[in-house]
């Protein structure tokens, strides 16, 4: 089927001839003498290109390009000027006309002007499947989005059931090493569940904001622990900072080690007390986690209080993500720190 090309042009022999060399090459012309009849019958649909006159009755071709670009008509145009008129030229194309070829009075024209017209079709043609791979892309990473989306959903939601049923486990244990290790495993289970909570209402799931991470860890942890008659005061301080998914659990591990340790130890018998949780970003690329009390103490190098397994926990995932972690002297409590990297 033959492409329709729009000629707009005063001119009628110019046409005329238009007409006849364009049918030769496979093309239709349809005429309009001005940018009114233009428009009109451009609104009628089935244009492929536009082939456009600088000198119109009343106007010019400029006020068409810019009548073209206020509507959003994406119409590729070839625009005509005389020979003299290479500014004009230069003007149209930064109006929005795909080229433009000289007017003369030579056999040249004609293949020139054909050839321009073919090249801006076949330009027009290449952005448009640009745009529809793009737009496929953008609608295959939103369906993928969503998708994790939903995953993360349910991991979450099955990781809060786990840690329910050991819950109860603890419960209807008579053992206390049996029901503290079982308290500390969910603990660990709820900091993953959190997580992934965080990236199924995150509006990227590649990422976590651990400002409402940490926040809502401390929170969960707190109320788990206080059935266990530990109540504690957890104040968070945590810059705005999003890091990858895989980085944020083992923040989130560290987080809970070192929480539910100052919890359980740092005020023993009916002693009250602050706990706070800071994440701070030093520079770009790196922070710091800070867990602190004001309790008894701590000294890394004594006793293992427990099984040992939280600090080894700690130690290998503050490895994994910083330089490790370190405990300060103080003169009461603990303060321990963990340099981060944020770099992927």
């Amino acid at each position: 089927m033959a492409k329709t090309i729009l000629y707009i042009d005063d001119d009628f022999a110019l046409v005329r001839l238009a007409q006849k060399a364009f049918a030769r090459a496979g093309f239709e012309i349809v005429h309009a003498v001005d940018t009114h009849e233009g428009l009109e019958r451009l609104d009628q649909g089935g244009i492929s290109v536009i082939i456009l006159d600088h000198y119109l009755e009343g106007s010019t071709g400029l006020d068409f390009l810019r009548t073209l670009r206020r509507q959003h008509l994406n119409v590729p145009v070839v625009y005509v000027t005389g020979s003299s008129e290479a500014t004009i030229a230069v003007e149209a194309l930064k109006a929005g006309a795909a080229d433009y070829v000289i007017k003369t009075v030579g056999e040249d024209f004609w293949p020139l002007l054909i050839n321009a017209v073919e090249q801006a079709l076949e330009n027009a043609e290449l952005r448009a499947a640009q745009e529809r791979a793009e737009q496929e892309i953008r609608a295959g990473k939103e369906r993928a989005e969503i998708l994790l989306a939903e995953v993360n959903h349910r991991v979450a939601n099955s990781l809060a059931l786990v840690a329910a049923l050991i819950r109860l486990q603890v419960s209807s244990h008579e053992d206390e090493a049996v029901k503290a290790a079982l308290s500390e495993t969910q603990a660990r289970i709820q900091a993953i569940a959190s997580m992934h909570r965080s990236l199924y209402t995150s509006d990227d799931v590649r990422q976590v904001e651990m400002d409402r991470y940490i926040s809502t860890l401390a929170s969960e942890l707190a109320e788990s622990m206080a059935k266990d008659r530990r109540r504690s005061n957890i104040v968070c301080t945590v810059d705005q900072v999003s890091i990858p998914s895989d980085r944020a659990v083992s923040v989130g591990m560290i987080v809970t080690e070192l929480l539910t340790n100052a919890i359980k130890y740092a005020y023993p018998g009916d002693k009250e007390g602050e706990i706070r949780v800071e994440l701070r970003r030093t520079s770009d690329d790196d922070a710091i986690l800070v867990v602190e009390d004001d309790g008894e103490g701590f000294d890394p190098d004594g006793p293992i209080q427990g099984t040992g397994l939280g600090s080894r926990v700690v130690a290998s995932m503050a490895k994994s993500i910083g330089s490790g972690i370190r405990y300060l002297q103080r003169g009461r409590g603990t303060r321990a720190e963990v340099q981060l990297d944020l770099r992927q």
